[in-house]
C-alpha cells in the first residue's frame, strides 16, 4: 500500500509535502535529492528499511522536527495501528 503525498509548495528553493500513511503503507524505496526537515504531525513510530534485513524503528513526537542531509536512501513504513502523517520540507 502506497503512502499519499500532497505537495503544498514547490518552487525554485523549497518543496513542502505532506505525507499520509494508512497503517502498513509505505513510501517505496527512494533516495533524497535534497537536504530536508521532517515535522511529525502526530506521536508515533515509523519503520525505516535502509537496505539491510533489519527494520529500524523511529519514535517520533508531534511537532518535533529532525534534519537529514541529501543522499538518504530508504523505504518508510507506518508501523502504527492508526493513520500517520508528517510534513517534509526539502531545500533545493
Amino acid at each position: 500500500m502506497q503512502a499519499k503525498s500532497t505537495v503544498f509548495i514547490d518552487n525554485e528553493r523549497t518543496r513542502v509535502t505532506e505525507w499520509r500513511f494508512a497503517p502498513g503503507a509505505s513510501t517505496g524505496w527512494h533516495r533524497h535529492e535534497y537536504d530536508y526537515v521532517v515535522v511529525p504531525l502526530l506521536d508515533g513510530r515509523l519503520g525505516l528499511s535502509t537496505g539491510g534485513d533489519e527494520l529500524q524503528i523511529a519514535e517520533l513526537s508531534a511537532g518535533v522536527p529532525y534534519f537529514r542531509q541529501v543522499g538518504v536512501e530508504h523505504d518508510v513504513t507506518n508501523v502504527n495501528a492508526f493513520e500517520y502523517a508528517f510534513i517534509e520540507v526539502e531545500f533545493k
